[in-house]
């Protein structure tokens, strides 16, 4: 089936498409199976906010299941061990930051990192999606901004007393995500999502989450250069 999508001619069910979306598919799905767990976490660490938490938590638990019946629409086995693996270094950090009681890494990894370079991926990702996908991405963006409306919230009314932290969690979780990029750059440019454009979509979402909380743009343009070398 070749479908015209974002103005490029796509076959979904090409062999090459396939084996690139088993990894990508593979990589939403474990996402928010981790922001699901993330959540129920922040609940603990943040039990004035437990019930929007895991409100948040429960809608990452239905894209997850959203994102499965996308694979499942293109008979594509997820590679979830690559997922895994792939989201690994993220998930240590947001682990052992949680188990120190370190709420603002947590919520920086989170609310922050992870939202914005979800909401990055489905950007670039729905003018290209096949019909059934693209649906699903579309409500699942709407949500996700939600998410990192909370994170921005939070950090902002506790912004003078979280800033050193935010900081030094910035400079050890946003270098992991140009690893994360150029790993799945391959995989996203058969699927028509050029490298180029998750990586200025993420500095945009990402530079705008950290002027809502009340860093300058100076501070933002020192923060974003983190690891960029590497994109």
């Amino acid at each position: 089936m070749q479908q015209v999508a974002g103005g490029l001619e796509i076959d979904f069910q090409s062999e090459t498409y396939k084996d690139a979306y088993s990894r990508i598919n593979a990589i939403v799905i474990e996402g928010e199976q981790e922001a699901y767990e993330n959540y129920i976490k922040l609940a603990e660490l943040l039990p004035a906010n437990h019930d929007e938490l895991i409100r948040l938590s429960k809608m990452e638990s239905r894209h997850k299941k959203g994102f499965e019946a996308c694979g499942r629409n293109l008979q594509v086995v997820p590679d979830l061990q690559f997922a895994q693996e792939f989201f690994a270094p993220l998930h240590n950090n947001f682990k052992a930051a949680a188990a120190e009681g370190k709420v603002v890494t947590c919520l920086l990894i989170q609310s922050l990192i992870i939202e914005c370079f979800a909401i990055a991926a489905y950007n670039i990702y729905i003018p290209v999606a096949d019909d059934f996908a693209r649906k699903i991405t579309e409500g699942v963006v709407k949500d996700e901004y939600s998410h990192l409306n909370f994170g921005e919230v939070w950090l902002k009314e506790n912004f003078e007393a979280s800033k050193a932290e935010l900081e030094e969690a910035n400079r050890q979780n946003l270098p992991i995500v140009w690893k994360m990029l150029n790993q799945v750059a391959d995989d996203a440019q058969v699927l028509a999502m050029e490298k180029d454009a998750l990586v200025e979509d993420f500095m945009i979402q990402y530079g705008e989450a950290l002027s809502n909380i009340g860093f300058t743009t100076r501070d933002i343009m020192r923060l974003s250069a983190y690891g960029l070398t590497a994109a």
